[in-house]
């Protein structure tokens, strides 16, 4: 185990975190799915996190996530959802001073611990695009 420590305290709290942009649209890919790595590993920084695995598809976000237990992981992931649509507002839609952010998230997001799995969940997060095309070419209609 790679267990941290605070002052009086040694943890292992690792997350699987997913979310999703607001109607499930498929709008994360190109320059924006590039900064949007750049910038939610800023923000786990900051709420003294870090992301150990992630994986931004088109229209949802995985990640495992070590959240010291001194953060609610409904905390940081709330920070992490706002910050990241006021940066998406200012750098892509073109939103200046004292911009508040836009509803660029849907409300809410799918958290489980990690636990012993970490490394099955880390293959999960990894492999998703791959599953996710698999399955797409399963459900083609057939002519």
């Amino acid at each position: 185990m790679d267990y941290q420590k605070l002052n009086h305290t040694k943890w292992n709290c690792k997350y699987h975190v997913v979310f999703i942009p607001k109607y499930r649209k498929k709008v994360i890919f190109g320059h924006l799915r590039q900064r949007l790595g750049e910038i939610f590993h800023e923000l786990a920084r900051q709420r003294e996190s870090e992301i150990i695995e992630g994986h931004l598809m088109k229209d949802h976000v995985h990640m495992c996530i070590s959240i010291p237990p001194k953060f609610a992981v409904s905390t940081v992931v709330g920070y992490m959802k706002g910050k990241s649509a006021i940066a998406i507002a200012r750098q892509f839609e073109g939103k200046r001073r004292n911009y508040t952010g836009s509803s660029f998230w849907a409300r809410g997001y799918y958290v489980s611990t990690v636990g012993l799995d970490e490394e099955v969940v880390r293959a999960y997060i990894r492999n998703q695009e791959k599953e996710d095309e698999r399955l797409e070419q399963l459900n083609l209609p057939v002519r």
